[in-house]
């Protein structure tokens, strides 16, 4: 298990986009972050799942991941090498609203993690997360990670898995916090295969696990990202 830092930049405006100098700009400060092991950078994609549509993707988002918490939390300190990312004027996403949390990363398997990505192409992640609040949270949590993984893992083309836990944290950024009680990835090739997977019948199957959840509220949202993977 490691811990991620998830930043997402988000706005109503359909288009507010990163662009390119700038992207790298933010990329070439991440891979320099201290004990930063997988940097991930995600712009938007389009995907289309056969229950759910929540709209436009984010502009632009990032998971960071670090072996321990006190590896992340000195990162986002007030002297952490992360504020250099935080002072960066990006003219693209200008008004854009700045969501910040830190979660234990716990990955599951899959059968094929191989991918097979055009060589003029990125993969693609679904990015899923769950806004609201359960009931029970211990008895919902239980659930999730022993039914809903179980089955993702049989969807068409999928190269990996991962669920985001709560964790309580310290920071300096001057971002808004978040407290999502849970959020997941998929990877995939593309965001064909993405389209492919979330109208396929393993689509079904987590519709009706969705429907033996503890009972929680608000939902869940999901966005297909383009996917820039940094291994450090």
């Amino acid at each position: 298990m490691q811990f991620s830092y998830l930043v997402t930049f988000e706005s109503a405006d359909l288009a507010v986009r990163i662009g390119a100098e700038d992207f790298q700009r933010v990329a070439d400060i991440v891979r320099g972050t201290p004990q930063l092991r997988r940097a991930r950078l995600y712009t938007p994609e389009s995907a289309k799942d056969y229950y759910t549509d929540d709209g436009p993707s984010p502009p632009f988002a990032m998971q960071l991941d670090f072996d321990t918490l006190a590896a992340l939390e000195a990162a986002i300190a007030a002297d952490g090498h992360l504020q250099a990312v935080a002072r960066l004027a990006l003219p693209g996403l200008q008004g854009c609203t700045v969501t910040q949390q830190v979660m234990a990363r716990r990955p599951f398997p899959v059968d094929d993690p191989v991918g097979r990505t055009p060589a003029d192409s990125v993969p693609c992640s679904f990015l899923v997360h769950y806004p609201g609040y359960a009931d029970d949270f211990d008895a919902w949590l239980n659930y999730y990670l022993s039914h809903h993984p179980q089955i993702m893992r049989f969807f068409p083309g999928v190269r990996e898995i991962e669920i985001f836990t709560r964790v309580d944290w310290v920071d300096a950024m001057p971002w808004k916090r978040v407290h999502y009680m849970q959020r997941n990835k998929l990877v995939f090739d593309s965001a064909a295969a993405i389209t492919a997977a979330m109208n396929s019948p393993v689509r079904h199957d987590m519709r009706a696990d969705f429907e033996m959840f503890p009972r929680f509220h608000g939902s869940n949202v999901h966005f297909p990202m383009a996917t820039y993977t940094y291994m450090l």
